[in-house]
């Protein structure tokens, strides 16, 4: 186990390239089994949850192999095991769509009840009623979901939910089926077109992409191809927050600025604003951090909201971004129940945050914060936003349980180091985690 020893209060400079989606390669990878030739991924992350999902992949009777820093091979000749290792599905939220590739290419699988970040529940009922519309049945025993189906079927599917991997998994069951499937209220976001736009050059017929209804004509087979996977905004965003936490000013390369838009929104009411200069953007250090207030005065309120509105994942960062702005925010995301339980830590540092209910925390800026605190990480967008906290604070900070935070960002650690950050990845077998 290793733990970061942060020396806060240094600005950051210099310019870095924005990683691969961590939720598209999550993806993308699996799906390159519903293929019995060679795909070629280009911009894979070397992260955690890549990892398990290459591991996972490999059981399953997929040959995977890394072909440069960013380049991923996959040959799935045949599949070997259709039941998922429990030990590694639970690792992470992502094996869900294991489902929809074994279930597309064989007709069953047995899927682990799977784990990732302590935000709060997040049930399958969307996933179960997309795959007996098409035909499965799906039942609950043991701890993991049972799969068959005899030959699936397009159907028309409205999902109750605009879920993200409800939605990818109905996509990637939906490529091989018989017939023409719909799917209404489908989610839009990056990663889902990413998803599908790689499927399409593998030769699915998938019409819609960022859309909110999306068609699918089944087709016969898949065959080999490449794809790319797009930059993470999620690490983007988070970069850009690392930023401003340090007064410092950055250059991210090739960041699909387009894919920024509503961030860019939400960030200019905490008074942070970025140029666009072709693929990259440009955070100055000179930034207002004033809130800007609603009519009349109000505080703004700043809400998680399905594709193309603010993504959840982003509003641990965007909360501690508002810490250090003059003013009053509050931060409610309807979705998880769990997401905010992090605050505490911050308000150890110095920051005001009340915490209204699990899902809405008043924050009241600026912060000064302090260091001093030993703070062990809950989850990848809670750790990476306590980091943050710790590059703007002044003195020591350790943060432990960093693995969560490997498990979504690329050498984090190096590349903020390489911006000018004082940071040092150290054992922590002789530590004891405090909060």
């Amino acid at each position: 186990m290793q733990q970061f020893v942060i020396q806060g209060g240094y600005p950051l400079s210099g310019e870095m390239t924005a990683g691969g989606n961590k939720n598209a390669v999550l993806k993308m990878l699996p799906a390159c089994m519903l293929t019995d030739e060679p795909v070629i991924l280009h911009n894979v992350p070397d992260i955690g949850d890549v990892r398990v999902a290459i591991e996972l992949m490999r059981q399953i009777g997929a040959e995977v192999e890394w072909q440069g820093p960013k380049t991923v091979r996959v040959h799935t000749r045949e599949i070997k095991n259709t039941s998922l290792d429990p030990a590694l599905a639970t690792k992470m939220r992502a094996s869900v769509v294991f489902a929809g590739v074994l279930l597309g290419r064989c007709g069953e699988v047995v899927l682990p009840l799977p784990g990732g970040d302590a935000i709060g529940e997040r049930r399958l009922d969307a996933h179960a009623l997309a795959f007996r519309k098409l035909g499965a049945q799906v039942e609950l025993k043991s701890g993991a979901l049972h799969i068959h189906a005899d030959g699936l079927k397009g159907a028309d599917i409205l999902l109750n939910e605009a879920s993200v991997t409800a939605t990818e998994n109905a996509i990637l069951a939906a490529v091989l089926a018989q017939g023409t499937t719909i799917i209404r209220n489908a989610a839009s976001e990056p990663h889902v077109q990413d998803l599908c736009r790689m499927l399409n050059n593998l030769g699915a017929q998938i019409k819609g992409v960022g859309s909110n209804q999306v068609i699918i004509t089944g087709v016969n087979r898949l065959h080999g191809g490449e794809a790319r996977v797009g930059a993470d905004f999620m690490e983007v965003g988070s970069f850009i927050g690392a930023a401003v936490m340090t007064g410092g000013e950055l250059l991210i390369k090739e960041s699909d600025p387009q894919h920024l838009d509503m961030i860019a929104l939400v960030f200019e009411r905490l008074g942070v604003t970025w140029e666009v200069r072709g693929q990259d953007i440009f955070v100055p250090a000179s930034q207002s951090l004033m809130i800007v207030p609603d009519l009349g005065g109000r505080i703004p309120i700043i809400k998680a909201q399905p594709w193309p509105g603010f993504p959840p994942d982003l509003m641990s960062i965007a909360l501690t971004v508002a810490t250090r702005s003059a003013g009053a925010v509050l931060f409610h995301d309807w979705m998880y129940e769990s997401r905010f339980f992090f605050t505490d830590k911050l308000v150890r540092m110095g920051a005001r945050i009340t915490l209204c209910d699990p899902h809405r925390v008043l924050v009241q800026g600026p912060t000064a914060f302090k260091g001093g605190a030993h703070i062990s990480s809950p989850d990848i967008r809670a750790g990476m936003a306590i980091l943050l906290a710790a590059l703007a604070a002044k003195g020591e900070t350790r943060i432990s349980n960093i693995q969560q935070i490997d498990r979504g960002y690329e050498n984090v650690g190096e590349r903020l180091v390489a911006l000018g950050a004082r940071i040092e990845r150290v054992d922590a077998s002789t530590a004891v985690p405090q909060s």
